[in-house]
């Protein structure tokens, strides 16, 4: 798949970001992909474009790039509206579940995610739960859209429900299935009130309990939107 395609990022020379997670010199932990023309995005919709509308090389006063993507690409969040009819939008999403405490999970050899997979991990009433799963044993946002991803299915996403979580993470772009129940796993999350991210890189992270920070942009009634989200283990 080609990527930085458009003129528009050669210019604000953008790094590719590395094979594993990035960690900052203040101990923050970037899990966020990055944006990019042509990245890996959901089937049947618009490509991710990043083009440079306005360029100082070209005359123009300023750069000024226009981003045409969904609400649903790259790391993102998923709005109760996305699934739910008549539910909240994105701008509702409350800053005290973003920002806390979280436990990242590991299940390496998990091919779907199921109430089996969930039950024995002392799940708690009010976590934030980070799955990290086979799919990051690869750089997922730079290959082409993969049907069998690790998504977490009806069964598990009902006890994550039943045990009170306030927050899922997973590392591909759903937690549902592309194929099967997936419909069913959202609708049985974000009408509980679970909230959703997805689209998270974790190749290199350990299973343990981090500070996080994930903040989605407050676009009015909107049902997702990309978020960057920060972790930084506990001592």
């Amino acid at each position: 798949m080609p990527l930085l395609r458009d003129a528009c990022l050669n210019p604000c020379k953008a790094k590719l970001y590395k094979d594993t997670v990035k960690q900052s010199q203040n101990r923050w932990i970037d899990i966020s992909v990055p944006l990019q023309s042509g990245m890996v995005h959901w089937p049947g919709d618009p490509e991710p474009s990043f083009q440079r509308i306005a360029d100082i090389d070209q005359g123009s006063d300023a750069n000024v790039t226009l981003c045409r993507h969904t609400a649903h690409t790259g790391t993102h969040m998923d709005a109760p509206c996305h699934f739910i009819p008549g539910g909240d939008g994105i701008e509702t999403f409350p800053l005290d579940v973003g920002i806390g405490r979280a436990r990242l999970i590991n299940l390496p050899t998990t091919a779907i995610v199921s109430k089996d997979d969930l039950q024995h991990k002392g799940i708690q009433p009010g976590e934030r739960i980070i799955l990290k799963t086979r799919n990051s044993d690869a750089r997922w946002h730079h290959l082409d859209f993969k049907a069998d991803f690790v998504a977490i299915n009806a069964s598990g996403a009902q006890f994550l429900v039943d045990a009170g979580v306030a927050l899922i993470g997973v590392d591909y772009l759903s937690v549902g299935a592309y194929e099967g129940d997936g419909v069913q796993t959202h609708r049985i999350l974000l009408g509980a009130g679970v909230w959703i991210v997805e689209g998270l890189q974790l190749g290199g992270l350990e299973e343990g309990v981090y500070d996080m920070i994930c903040l989605p942009l407050p676009i009015a009634g909107s049902d997702g939107s990309p978020a960057r989200v920060l972790l930084s283990k506990t001592t």
